[in-house]
């Protein structure tokens, strides 16, 4: 069926658009009464031109257009944004403004995921996310504040009424905290875990990306293993990740475990080669049609 005055399309969806702000594909085809390949041919020519832009994120598996200027009313999505990524979300909204080296290893991949919302830059060679409404120019180190005269002035009366016994029992008494806590925090330790979580957690995005496979949410997240809701081929499932280059049952009864509090399929990965045994359980249980008791 041949398009009527196809030069008005383009306008009409900018038209639409700018007074219904970030809008769903779907309902611009039934605006321009156009079915959904043609209208997804009229939106690539509009992004080519630079008219309007799409969303990182994704209202099933379809993003969100929007006129330049119009991000701030991306907000009303996200409802959609759901486990980790919501948690990051709603934590950097209230703060507005994270320091990365500071959260958690899922928290942050969560941040890296939310491309609309959380925008990042660097202080003092400090990667710092912003909520995406917030100015870097606001920013202020609030971990980092500096004393004022004040404080100072009123430390320094209270030291001189401190009789010099009890101070100086006091400064040992600081000393020894302090030779403690260097005893038992390890900071290099504390790092090098979190740079091998962010591997193990890139490796298996690289392969799920290679199989084209989706990531829509991280379930949880930590050194042992990775729980992700995803979508192949157009059908959800759950993939559960083992940092550990032989699995054994007791993983694949957890990553089953895992799966049925869902109710959905899942498929399970490892860091090395399946054992055998592992492939024989697997390929038996596949076959097998049921096991029954003899009376």
């Amino acid at each position: 069926m041949p398009i009527e005055n196809p030069s008005l399309i383009p306008e009409k969806i900018i038209s639409f658009i700018a007074r219904n702000g970030p809008s769903l594909p779907v309902h611009i085809a039934r605006e321009v009464k156009l079915d959904m390949i043609f209208t997804s041919a009229f939106l690539s020519e509009l992004i080519s031109n630079q008219r309007i832009k799409t969303s990182y994120m994704k209202v099933g598996t379809s993003p969100i257009y929007f006129i330049p200027g119009q991000e701030p009313a991306l907000e009303k999505f996200t409802e959609y944004i759901k486990g980790k990524e919501r948690e990051a979300l709603n934590l950097l909204k209230r703060k507005k403004f994270l320091i990365d080296e500071k959260q958690e290893s899922a928290i942050k991949i969560a941040l890296r995921g939310l491309k609309d919302f959380a925008k990042p830059f660097e202080k003092d060679g400090i990667l710092i996310w912003r909520y995406f409404t917030e100015k870097e120019s606001e920013y202020e180190k609030e971990e980092v504040k500096l004393e004022t005269p004040e404080k100072k002035i009123n430390e320094e009366t209270n030291a001189k009424k401190e009789k010099p016994k009890e101070a100086e029992a006091k400064k040992t008494a600081v000393h020894e905290d302090r030779k403690k806590t260097k005893k038992i925090v390890s900071p290099k330790k504390k790092k090098s875990t979190k740079q091998n979580d962010e591997k193990f957690f890139n490796k298996v995005k690289e392969y799920l990306l290679k199989n084209g496979i989706e990531i829509l949410d991280i379930i949880s997240f930590n050194k042992k293993d990775l729980v992700l809701k995803v979508v192949e081929k157009e059908k959800e499932k759950l993939i559960v990740a083992y940092n550990k280059k032989r699995i054994a049952e007791k993983e694949i009864f957890e990553a089953y475990k895992k799966a049925e509090e869902t109710g959905m399929e899942y498929s399970v990965l490892s860091m090395g080669e399946t054992p055998k045994k592992i492939s024989n359980i697997v390929d038996a249980v596949k076959k097998i049609n049921s096991i029954e008791k003899i009376e």
